[in-house]
């Protein structure tokens, strides 16, 4: 388990660093929009597809902070749902996953 749980760290830290690039760009920390108006919608489309990477991100960072509160508690490898383990390759597959198989697909 020490090994998913290092391996949720890395995934954790990548992702921090990824939002913090997210973020730089939606506050312009790269500068302010362009003057040409064609290259204005393009920077307004790109800050759209950030905006989804951004949720998408931090959505995977809670499941990775789940995830790790449950090993430090000792209960990583159990189903939050039913109780019962984990299947280690579908762990090996979504380390950060906290619900079996069955329980996933209700």
């Amino acid at each position: 388990m020490s090994n998913r749980k290092s391996e949720l760290e890395t995934l954790r830290a990548d992702l921090k660093a990824r939002l913090a690039r997210y973020e730089a760009h939606q506050h312009r920390e790269g500068g302010a929009l362009d003057k040409d108006f064609e290259e204005q919608a393009t920077q307004t489309q790109n800050d759209e597809v950030v905006d989804s990477l951004e949720s998408e991100v931090r959505e995977e960072l809670v499941q990775i902070e789940r995830a790790l509160e449950r090993i430090d508690n000792g209960i990583g490898d159990e189903c939050e749902s039913c109780g019962e383990e984990i299947d280690p390759r579908r762990l090996q597959v979504l380390p950060y996953t906290t619900l079996c198989v069955d329980c996933a697909g209700d």
